[in-house]
């Protein structure tokens, strides 16, 4: 029997059925090729223009720019059914819920008309450059550089860790326009480059311990001219703002996914431990078992009710940083905790890369780290008290 979670207060008949064909899409399209995928560090190219099909891509954008109209419920409900069956490769998160998010809230109307629609389809795949070689979470210490010359800019500089970065058509670059060391979160500004840019080059698809089906990249801007109409925001300058304003969703998927992941593995473990026999009886009977599983799925229950609430409160515009900080922090924490237990339980088979557990506890383990790491998060809640 799965591990019973009481119906999330946010849910409706819609995005039931919205979930009906998250699960059918993840299932016959994701599931069956992580180990291909794993492999070759990337997923098919197909795999974004067969979602916008069905109509999973800027499921929370306006109808007007080809999205599907719904809320942040809508993609809560894809990224939960993405982590449940055992997929990490596709970036359908930082595409949707990210990209798509900076160009509908500060890109120009010409601009949104442009790019949107190529979101939506799968026609561009979207990523979003911030970290560097030599900056992390430091996000105002940036090196890449845009300088203004007539009407483009001219870009320098470099990225890492850039998810969806070895297949995107279309980055949101954080940049300094203004390198003076004395302006400080006042000089970053947000681009959008066109990676068919002359001067635009990608790196390594990057080895990781984790996410191994993800095509996590370096990125390379070479004298790299992007028009001045790209820039987002009216002025130069409101890149910080525009990414704190925006941080506490992508904090909040993350958050999302981990709770899903939570419960999966407990699911996946409780099936493993009814059916494997130790000592003559099956390996849910030992005490150790059961107490094990009784505080993981405690976690769960603790983790998910706060995750509801944080939703609710982001439906309704309330979600404030240190609330998101809070559930970034809170919930990978406790995903790495569950998990790590529930490979204990499979033994020396959850140590095995076939087994999907041993994938979801190299894949938690970033969540730690992206999107902030959970030190900064700390900082952040800290500020408030």
């Amino acid at each position: 029997m799965p591990l019973q979670t009481p119906r999330s207060s946010w849910m409706t008949a819609e995005l039931d059925d919205v979930r009906d064909l998250a699960k059918a899409f993840c299932r016959n399209e994701l599931t069956p090729h992580q180990q291909r995928w794993a492999e070759q560090k990337h997923i098919d190219r197909e795999v974004w223009t067969k979602a916008g099909e069905v109509g999973l891509l800027a499921l929370s954008v306006p109808e007007e720019y080809g999205g599907g109209g719904g809320t942040f419920a809508h993609e809560a409900v894809l990224y939960e059914e993405q982590a449940r069956s055992g997929d990490s490769a596709w970036g359908v998160s930082v595409h949707n819920g990210i990209v798509a998010h900076y160009l509908l809230a500060y890109a120009s109307e010409e601009r949104r008309r442009e790019w949107l629609p190529k979101l939506a389809s799968g026609e561009y795949v979207g990523a979003i450059a911030m970290t560097e070689p030599g900056t992390g979470s430091d996000l105002q210490g940036i090196k890449t550089t845009a300088v203004r010359d007539g009407d483009h800019y001219v870009l320098n500089g470099a990225k890492t860790f850039i998810t969806n970065g070895g297949m995107a058509d279309l980055v949101v670059v954080a940049v300094k326009t203004d390198p003076d060391p004395e302006a400080g979160a006042k000089g970053v500004s947000l681009l959008v480059v066109e990676t068919t840019a002359p001067g635009f080059r990608r790196g390594r698809v990057l080895d990781k311990v984790g996410l191994r089906g993800q095509d996590t990249a370096e990125l390379f801007f070479d004298d790299v001219r992007v028009p001045a109409a790209n820039l987002l925001g009216d002025a130069e300058g409101q890149g910080f703002v525009q990414l704190m304003q925006q941080l506490p969703q992508e904090r909040l998927l993350i958050a999302v996914t981990a709770v899903a992941g939570m419960e999966s593995a407990i699911d996946q473990t409780l099936e493993y431990t009814k059916e494997r026999t130790a000592f003559g009886r099956p390996v849910f009977g030992f005490q150790n078992t059961k107490y094990t599983l009784a505080e993981a799925a405690t976690e769960a229950a603790v983790a998910r009710a706060f995750l509801d609430q944080c939703i609710e409160r982001h439906l309704r515009g309330e979600l404030d940083v240190q609330g998101a900080a809070m559930a970034k922090l809170w919930t990978t924490e406790r995903v790495n905790k569950v998990v790590d237990d529930c490979v204990q339980l499979f033994g020396g088979y959850g140590y095995m890369t076939e087994y999907p557990i041993a994938r979801a506890w190299a894949d938690a383990r970033v969540s730690r780290i992206f999107g902030g790491t959970n030190e900064i998060m700390k900082d952040i809640i800290s500020r408030t008290l």
